[in-house]
């Protein structure tokens, strides 16, 4: 009876290394974000070489901010990775000899122990090779999951693998690979200079930066994603956490499909989608107007305050049904309306000085307008102009009270580059105003200015908004 199993099974090896041996052998094409590989036209399994390579690499994360990135590929997210249902996977991981630390890699599209994380550790100047067969079609998150797992993860050692179904995925016009995760540092949000790895803070999941694709700024200005008016778009989401969930929005869209949680499961007409730390989405949507469309983590001091936004770029013709953009503005108000106070029987503290202006500027900027400008003053590129060596703002103080004021409406250009958006009369007190623009004309390599009190009150009695040449209103 023994010696019928052990002829049974010899066969069985015989057999399964004939199968492997008559798969068609091809190399994976990877890709680094937000580009993702072409969508794959055989009709057959394959067996798909994959070569990867882990570097641990100093790359800004914000503007002035540098930060020790482990990665796959160079990049964070790592390189995408694009395979078929029943394709039979040789996985090279390879760690580059200048690396501190062993690496691995867990997929979560592994059926095995680890995910692959035990085959594949890795020391400095080594390659290990393991095999596995792509089961399941999905979306996948692969990672580190060398100990201590979490600050693997939480310097960047994540990406996203799809296994495509066997009969394919419908023909969309563009694809896009888009990845969140929580980054903690000893220096707070945008503090400059090279910024260690804060493991206190990750614990406590007190992120300083939660990003797309790995720094601030990763998918906006030029580096926004681009798309056509009338073109499906598909992005492949995924979030490497290592702590929070992502509540994934794009402003002005709806999902017409979402592959919840990467899988099989669809959902139709969706506003946000939550993608857990270690998850993913897969998220289409037809474009039918043109515009920048902006991706955020909805929870949103997330997007605002902490880096999680980006940017689609959409062009083509308008369409004035669909949305018709602003067509008046009118003076609202209600009968009997009055603006009511409470006395709180407390002084106000006042300036004294120009270092009390600063202080008291600082916080009064933090509260109404860093939000849109950042607190590196950098804005918001396609969508806030920057403050920070501004030279809209520097040209003419004046100017910039009225701005502050009275609101200003129109295209203008700051520092070569264009934005038209409406700027808001900011309901601020004279000394607020004055000490929010001493602030920021003595911050960011400004000029240098100091704004009174008295200068806002006379701009407040002679000024007006500012309308600029070209403005629709």
């Amino acid at each position: 009876m023994k010696l019928n199993k052990l002829v049974a099974a010899i066969g069985m090896a015989f057999a399964l290394t004939a199968q492997a041996n008559s798969l068609p052998v091809i190399d994976a094409v990877l890709t680094s974000p937000p580009m993702v590989p072409p969508p794959i036209k055989r009709d057959h399994a394959a067996k798909v070489v994959v070569k990867m390579e882990t570097v641990e690499k100093v790359m800004e994360i914000a503007d002035g901010v540098e930060y020790m990135f482990w990665t796959f590929g160079g990049s964070v997210p790592g390189q995408f990775l694009r395979v078929r249902e029943g394709d039979e996977i040789e996985f090279h991981l390879s760690n580059h000899p200048s690396s501190k630390m062993p690496h691995n890699i867990d997929l979560h599209a592994v059926n095995g122990p680890g995910g692959g994380a035990a085959a594949s550790f890795t020391a400095p100047g080594h390659t290990s090779v393991f095999n596995f067969k792509a089961l399941h079609p999905g979306l996948y998150v692969y990672h580190c999951a060398t100990a201590p797992v979490g600050m693997h993860i939480a310097n960047g050692m994540y990406g996203l693998i799809l296994v495509e179904p066997e009969e394919g995925l419908p023909e969309v016009d563009k694809e896009y690979y888009v990845m969140q995760g929580d980054f903690y540092t000893k220096g707070a949000y945008g503090e400059q200079g090279f910024q260690p790895f804060d493991m206190d803070k990750a614990i406590k999941e007190d992120a300083d930066y939660v990003l797309f694709n790995g720094s601030v700024g990763a998918l906006n200005g030029e580096k926004s994603l681009t798309a056509n008016v009338g073109e499906t778009v598909r992005l492949y989401v995924g979030n490497g956490g290592p702590n929070l969930t992502s509540s994934f929005h794009v402003i002005g869209e709806i999902f017409d499909k979402v592959n919840v949680e990467g899988g099989t499961l669809e959902n139709h007409n969706v506003q946000t989608t939550l993608i857990p730390a270690g998850g993913a989405a897969v998220a289409e949507f037809k474009l039918e107007v043109p515009g920048n469309f902006i991706m955020v983590d909805h929870s949103i001091f997330r997007a605002f305050n902490k880096g999680a936004l980006g940017m689609i770029s959409v062009d083509g013709q308008e369409d004035k049904v669909v949305y018709s953009g602003k067509v008046a503005e009118n003076v609202y108000l209600p009968e009997g309306s009055a603006v009511q106070s409470i006395p709180n029987g407390r002084p106000k503290l006042v300036a004294t000085s120009k270092d009390d202006q600063l202080l008291f500027g600082k916080r009064v900027y933090e509260a109404n307008c860093q939000a849109c400008h950042q607190a590196d003053g950098n804005g918001i590129p396609g969508a806030f102009p920057p403050l920070a060596k501004s030279d809209f703002l520097n040209e003419d103080t004046t100017r910039a009270i009225d701005v502050v004021i009275h609101g200003l409406k129109g295209p203008i250009k700051v520092n070569g580059k264009a934005f038209d958006s409406i700027m808001p009369a900011m309901s601020l007190s004279d000394e607020d105003t004055a000490n929010a623009l001493t602030y920021i004309l003595n911050s960011w390599d400004n000029n240098g200015a100091v704004i009174s009190p008295d200068d806002v009150k006379e701009r407040r009695d002679e000024g007006k908004a500012i309308i600029m040449e070209g403005s629709a209103h």
